[in-house]
Parts: C-alpha cells; structure tokens; sequence
C-alpha cells in the first residue's frame, strides 16, 4: 500500500508541479519584454514624447528611418548566421568552390537594396526637410504670438515685443497657439531645444534665425541649451510653461505689475557673466532692444570662460579684431 501510495503521489505531483523547463521558459517569457522596453524608460520627456506637432512629426521621420534601416540591417544579419550556419565544417552539403566569382542574381541583389535604402531615406528626408523647415509658419486658425530669445552667458533670455514683457530662465506660452521665434545670441554660438517640442536650431551673434513651434496642450517641458558654451554651460536649462490662453494672460498682466525695467542699462547687466540664474519677469522692455541685440549696438557680454575676463565678444569689438 505504501509503494502504491508513493507511486500515486510522484503522479500528482508531476502533473500539477511545473517542471524547471517550463518554469524556466514563463520567465523568459516574463523577462524578455522587460528587457526590450528597458532602452526606452528614459525617453520620457524627451524627443520620443512630443507634444507638439513639430516634434510629432520629427518622431515619425525617426521611426520611418528605423523602419527602413531595419529592413537591411535584420536580413543582413539573418543571412551572416545563416552562412555561418550553412557552411560549417561538419556540413558535407556545402560545396567549396574557391574558382567562383560572379552571380548576375547575387549582384542584383547585394546593389539594389542599398540603392532602394539610399531612395527611400532621401525621399523621407527631402519631404520632412520642406515639411519641418524652421522658418515655415505652422498651420493654424489661431494667430500667432512672437518671442524674441536671446542667448547669453550663461542664460535664456525671453521677450515678448507684442505684449511688452521679457522673462529669463523661463519661456511662457499659450497651449494651442503657434509660437514664432526670432533667436540670436549676444555672446558665442549656442542652441536652443526643446525635446518634446522639435526642432534644435542655433543661435548665433549678429544674425536672426528663426523658428516656429507649438504645443498641443498645456504642460511643463524641459528646454536647454544643446551646444557647450563655457563654464556655466549646464545650468543653461530652462523650463517651457505651456498654459491656457487665460493664464497665460494672466501670467501677462502679473509680470507686467513686478519686476524691473529691461532697458539699456538693464540689458548691461544680464548680459554679464552669471551661472544657475532663477527664472524672473521685466515688467516693460525698452523698444527694439532685441534690434540692437542683433546689430549688436547693445552691451556686449564677457568672454565665455572666466581665462579672459576683459575680452569682448562682439566680432565688431577692438579686441576681437586684434588692434
């Protein structure tokens, strides 16, 4: 009775105990996602999460682009195991033919697929290049507000020429409404990007770039400085607060009641040399001060390391043009 007993018992068990092969293989199961989706938990907040229709765009291009190159890179590798595979030493079915040197079909084949990856990357890149051109308006019913971005040693400077604020540090908008851009820098070249927004452009002394983005909803997205600059050159990071028309025009009409007078002799100094600066508001902006900017008539900045603190950074300065 008790060898039957045991017998019985070693039954059930096996029956209802899951052997360490498929024990093994639910983990796997288990895992094997996690692993994969492992490479895309940091791309939250980032140009994989827009939120905007720019950067929307700009991730599709991404992925099409994946998609096509994963087109030669997977049979690329598929057929390189396979070959291995195939002509092992232990194969007596593959035939060594050391005088073999041209197949019409294999040629087609090893040219054409390239050429068809080159075509459809250009095409994707020629339509998205003309699509996402920086200074091309964005479609919308909604008119469109200006800011004028300053880049300088070592912050952000934000002004808004139609409602008479300027802001550092911190970039407002209305969720919804295209945003156009007008960018220069009043010190060494740098660039402005906002992730999930689209679209990284540079700004540079002396000249205008432009840029037109929008968000879709209201929301803090993170904005930096993609280009290194000097000394304080990581704290060159700003925050984008997309708000609904009515807080952003309440946002308006508080800065306007605080905060000092950007004018010639505000501008001087902001522009000197100054790292981790906290977001402020100007209440009013001298008329055409970004013009200046530009023309470079307004205050230079210092030099973009501390080495040469009575340099200038204006090309138009004495010391720049070496007399």
């Amino acid at each position: 009775m008790r060898v039957e007993a045991s017998v019985v018992t070693r039954r059930l068990v096996s029956r209802t105990a899951p052997s360490d092969r498929s024990y093994r293989r639910r983990v796997a199961a288990c895992v094997a996602p996690m692993l994969l989706l492992a490479p895309l938990a940091g791309c939250n907040e980032g140009v994989l999460d827009p939120r905007g229709p720019v950067g929307a765009a700009e991730k599709l291009i991404l992925l099409n682009s994946l998609g096509v190159m994963l087109a030669i890179v997977i049979p690329t590798i598929v057929a390189t195991l396979g070959v291995a595979w195939w002509f092992r030493a232990s194969n007596t079915r593959a035939h060594y033919r050391p005088d073999w040197e041209y197949s019409g079909r294999i040629e087609m084949i090893v040219w054409s697929i390239p050429i068809m990856v080159v075509l459809l990357l250009g095409g994707i890149s020629w339509v998205g290049s003309h699509d996402l051109d920086p200074p091309k308006p964005l479609e919308s019913t909604i008119k469109p507000i200006t800011v004028e971005v300053v880049s300088l040693d070592w912050k952000w400077l934000f002004i808004y020429p139609d409602q008479g604020v300027a802001s550092v540090n911190k970039l407002v908008v209305p969720a919804g409404t295209p945003i156009t851009f007008k960018l220069t820098s009043a010190s060494v070249w740098n660039s402005f990007f906002v992730p999930q927004l689209g679209t990284q452009i540079y700004t540079m002394a002396g000249m205008t770039t432009r840029l037109n983005l929008m968000a879709d909803k209201p929301g803090i997205y993170a904005g930096l400085s993609a280009h290194f600059s000097g000394d304080g050159f990581s704290d060159m990071r700003f925050n984008v607060d997309a708000l609904t028309p009515a807080l952003f025009a309440s946002w308006v009409a508080q800065t306007k009641r605080q905060g000092p007078m950007l004018d010639a002799a505000g501008y001087g100094a902001l522009a000197q040399q100054s790292k981790a600066v906290r977001p402020f508001g100007y209440r009013a902006v001298a008329p055409g001060l970004f013009d200046m900017i530009v023309a470079q008539k307004a205050a230079p900045s210092g030099a973009p390391t501390s080495g040469y603190p009575t340099a200038q950074v204006s090309p138009r300065s004495p010391n720049a043009q070496g007399k």
